[in-house]
């Protein structure tokens, strides 16, 4: 591993002006007489830490972000994008706030867990507290295209002419900015659980709709597959897990359970509906997850909160990936940079509404998770707004996975529509990302790509194994 800071400007606009400083960690190639170049690689968020990312890449570890042949034949570099990990994360609370936040008895039955006034209160405090810990000029240069300048600036300071790229989730719009500013500077290019980019930069309310439309999805997939597999299979409800989830959850609102710490499992706390529609949204959404899922399940209709406490602790996700507690607020900085959010509160009322009233189940974490956008203190007036098309680089890998509760299917088809000269590759199951989740022939064509630049034919389609809902231990112990 090599770790460097690179010097780059605040402003573009004004390359002779304050200059801020970016976190990278490079892991060499294994097999340096082979080696292509350097692979650049975020792994979305926003504020998931590309270099802590980098630092868990190991040849001979299965889950290794990459496979061993990518690590032979290139240096794979991880640059925290300005405003995340090492390169100046965003602070918008005190560590006081931080545990009062994580502490919140939210309501899943109102959409955004409280109400209006309570939200609104939260967010002035929230986006009054960012420009407390940053400068507002900071805050207004978060957004994508200049983490896309920032990537070629460490580029040429590498001395590369071209790089390969691999971006997941958020990183797929990292990937296309890219490719749009520089395209001659890009030698291959893999993106994995395509976001829709006309919606990130354009219309944040009909996205979240879409994540939203997708966490219900996953979660009826799990729910018929419990049923269809019966009872001697998925116990859980004894054929009629849907009824017996909103029994649950009904339950546990009413009376929470309280979480002993576990070494190694979850720190403890406290197990009521919403932490546990939280556990089962995350759970659901890994299909390897799934019989922890049900065995949390059925542990806590005995009264055990263990395992939906650890999906909530160790799994659970912001929109677009990374743990929500250590990155909600670097996540926040970089979309609220990026997105052209309303500021009237009434679309964002209509929003929550509709969405909690179709996906009755998981539809209320959608509702104002955009209203600290609305008040962000420091608006971008220089965002790029373009289509982001790529025209002019090599033609792309757009990976999408067919039930992906994060990124929905019908975002990878519109990438593909997008990007020019692009192949769409398609997952089979639930989960969100598919490279390097076992599925041997997804795993195969990204190397490819990445590495000879072959890319399988359009349309292609793999299938992983099969998946199941079976608790993970003898009565879902």
């Amino acid at each position: 591993m090599d770790c460097a800071t690179v010097e780059v400007p605040l402003e573009y606009s004004e390359p002779g002006g304050e200059q801020i400083s970016l976190s990278v960690k490079r892991h060499r190639a294994t097999d340096p007489d082979q080696r292509i170049g350097s692979l650049f690689f975020n792994p979305g968020g926003p504020g998931v830490p590309a270099t802590e990312m980098v630092g868990i890449i190991d040849p001979d570890s299965a889950t290794s972000p990459f496979s061993a042949d990518v690590q032979a034949r290139f240096d794979i570099i991880g640059m925290d994008p300005r405003g995340v990990g090492e390169s100046g994360a965003v602070r918008c609370l005190t560590d006081e706030q931080r545990t009062e936040a994580a502490a919140d008895d939210l309501d899943p039955t109102i959409p955004g867990g409280k109400p209006l006034p309570e939200l609104e209160a939260d967010a002035t405090t929230y986006t009054e507290g960012c420009l407390k810990h940053q400068s507002k000029e900071f805050l207004a240069s978060l957004s994508t295209d200049n983490v896309a300048r920032d990537i070629d600036q460490i580029r040429a300071a590498l001395g590369e002419e071209k790089i390969t790229y691999y971006g997941m989730s958020y990183g797929t719009v990292v990937g296309p900015m890219y490719a749009t500013l520089f395209p001659d500077r890009v030698r291959q290019m893999v993106i994995d659980a395509p976001v829709d980019t006309d919606l990130w930069h354009n219309d944040p309310l009909a996205l979240l709709d879409d994540v939203s439309r997708s966490n219900e999805q996953t979660l009826d997939t799990w729910l018929e597959t419990c049923r269809s597999e019966g009872t001697k299979v998925c116990p859980f409800g004894d054929g009629e897990p849907e009824a017996a989830l909103d029994e649950l959850i009904a339950q546990l609102e009413a009376a929470p359970l309280e979480v002993p710490p576990t070494e190694g499992l979850t720190p403890g706390g406290r197990l009521d509906g919403a932490v546990a529609l939280e556990a089962v949204r995350a759970g659901a959404g890994v299909e390897s997850l799934w019989p922890t899922l049900t065995s949390g399940l059925l542990a806590a209709q005995r009264g055990d909160g263990t395992l939906l406490h650890f999906l909530v602790t160790n799994v659970t996700v912001a929109p677009f990936g990374g743990p929500f507690a250590v990155l909600q607020e670097p996540h926040t900085g970089v979309r609220c940079a990026d997105w052209q959010t309303p500021t009237e509160i009434d679309a964002h009322t209509d929003m929550a509404t509709t969405v909690a009233e179709r996906d009755t189940r998981l539809g209320g974490r959608a509702g104002y998770s955009a209203l600290n956008c609305a008040l962000w203190p420091a608006p971008n007036e220089d965002r790029f707004t373009e289509p982001l098309t790529g025209a002019g680089a090599p033609p792309v890998l757009v990976v999408g996975g067919r039930v992906d509760n994060v990124s929905p299917y019908h975002w990878a088809e519109k990438m593909v529509e997008t990007m020019e000269n692009s192949v769409l590759l398609t997952r089979e199951g639930v989960g969100h990302t598919s490279y390097r989740r076992g599925v041997e022939c997804i795993d195969t064509a990204v190397d490819a790509t990445l590495i000879n630049g072959d890319l399988p034919a359009d349309g292609t389609v793999c299938e992983p194994p099969p998946a199941t809902t079976k608790p993970a231990g003898p009565k879902g112990s």
